[in-house]
């Protein structure tokens, strides 16, 4: 089972509404689409999103670091050896995580359809069900009331609401508004994506612990490399704090674990270069007694597909951030997971399930 052909697309879907948080605002959903052809007529599927502000990663450098310098290490290799192929993946060029993860979910892709099963069987199986979140963008106080009130009438149970792009006193009315608007029934995630610094973000927490907004968790309160700064705010408030932009690799993963700077870790394929090193980065948490999420950047249904399979074959993978497809104004996939409100479904044809994407 030699790997044949691999091509690279673009694709660009709008969304139905802007999606703001404290590093950027989105309104179209650009991505760089792989799709791997075995020469037993295998066709595997990835996807690549570019998030300069975060991962570094753009249309232009995803593309080129996969026609020049990952595709002809690939093509011609026997992909049953795929431990080697995942090596040679991950030492092929330093950082590009979000280059290799689309390739890496395209090698997944394939191997699952190889062994005729689903790719979260082929991963563990632990479940076929997930339910998401739905995210709350930054904007004003009334219109991200209004939003919480909306995503809570359509079913959502628990709402990731952005902050860290203003004053601190700006998110607590923020996010007093939206608790008096949704009840206390609903579980609110703060994520700041960076946006205060420690002593700030530990002052405003306790705030909202004072205040009794009853807060699940905040995410990556503090800048990424920050450590520790996210270690005084872990150990100061009670809280649960998770690690996103601090956590690419499963070496960053290792400090943050050792050193017990977070409660929670948000592992996205697009950070951790693919499922290979998500793994990685899970099995270590799950050793030290730390839940992870998959969360994900603004991608389609085929990205969000490849880590739904993995976040569904995890026991420790305890909460799921998968509503960037929701927010799309079209799908361009044919496949792949199956949303209900806010409950996901896997497919359940081999591999990640997908059957054409429109490129």
């Amino acid at each position: 089972m030699k790997i044949h052909r691999i091509e690279t697309f673009r694709t660009a879907v709008p969304l139905h509404t802007p999606f703001k948080t404290a590093l950027r605002t989105v309104n179209v959903a650009e991505a760089i689409i792989v799709k791997i052809t075995c020469d037993n007529g295998i066709v595997g599927w990835g996807e690549a999103p570019p998030t300069v502000v975060i991962t570094g990663d753009s249309l232009c450098s995803i593309e080129s670091a996969i026609q020049q310098v990952i595709k002809p290490l690939m093509v011609g290799r026997n992909l049953l050896n795929y431990e080697y192929l995942f090596q040679q993946l991950h030492s092929s060029l330093v950082r590009n995580s979000s280059a290799k993860a689309a390739v890496d979910m395209a090698l997944y892709d394939c191997l699952a359809q190889q062994c005729n099963l689903p790719l979260y069987q082929f991963l563990g199986g632990y479940r076929h069900e997930l339910e998401t979140d739905y995210t709350v963008s930054v904007n004003s106080t009334k219109e991200m009331g209004d939003d919480a009130e909306a995503y809570v009438k359509k079913g959502f149970d628990v709402l990731k609401v952005k902050v860290g792009k203003d004053e601190i006193e700006t998110d607590i009315k923020r996010i007093h508004e939206i608790r008096q608007r949704i009840g206390y029934e609903v579980k609110i995630r703060l994520d700041a994506n960076q946006g205060w610094e420690s002593k700030a973000a530990v002052k405003a927490i306790r705030k909202m612990e004072d205040l009794d907004l009853n807060i699940e968790l905040v995410e990556q309160p503090v800048p990424a490399h920050d450590i520790v700064g996210l270690k005084r705010v872990t150990d100061a408030v009670d809280t649960l704090i998770m690690a996103d932009e601090s956590i690419f690799t499963p070496h960053q993963a290792f400090e943050v674990l050792r050193t017990r700077s977070a409660d929670l870790i948000n592992i996205k394929l697009m950070k951790a270069g693919g499922i290979y090193q998500a793994q990685k980065i899970n099995s270590m948490a799950e050793i030290c007694g730390v839940e992870c999420m998959v969360g994900s950047m603004i991608e389609t249904r085929l990205g969000i597909t490849a880590a739904a399979h993995f976040a569904a074959s995890k026991k420790n993978v305890t909460r799921f951030d998968f509503d960037a497809p929701l927010m799309l104004a079209k799908d361009i996939v044919l496949g792949g997971i199956e949303y209900n409100g806010r409950k996901i479904t896997l497919p359940t044809n081999s591999g990640l399930g997908i059957d054409r994407v429109e490129v």
